[in-house]
């Protein structure tokens, strides 16, 4: 007979100050919620791929939306300095 290998349940721990208050410990469980490899089980890639341009066009899109509302933000934050 082939021998089964036990599946073992990991349990991470978490690890927190005394200093630190609810706030604190939900932001690092949200933050360690998952690992790459749990989000690995989770994604599929499609068989033929995604053609690189598309994704570059994406990220190239992104990336001008958020340059711009950082100039915005900036420009805001410029306005407020001169007034006061």
């Amino acid at each position: 007979m082939a021998e089964q290998k036990k599946e073992r349940i990991r349990i991470r721990v978490l690890r927190v100050k005394d200093t630190d208050d609810d706030k604190a410990i939900y932001a690092k469980l949200r933050k360690r919620r998952f690992t790459a490899a749990e989000w690995q089980k989770f994604t599929e890639i499609e068989p033929e791929g995604i053609p690189a341009e598309q994704v570059l066009a994406e990220m190239e899109a992104i990336d001008r939306e958020e340059t711009e509302k950082r100039k915005q933000r900036e420009e805001k934050k410029n306005r407020k300095r001169k007034k006061a």
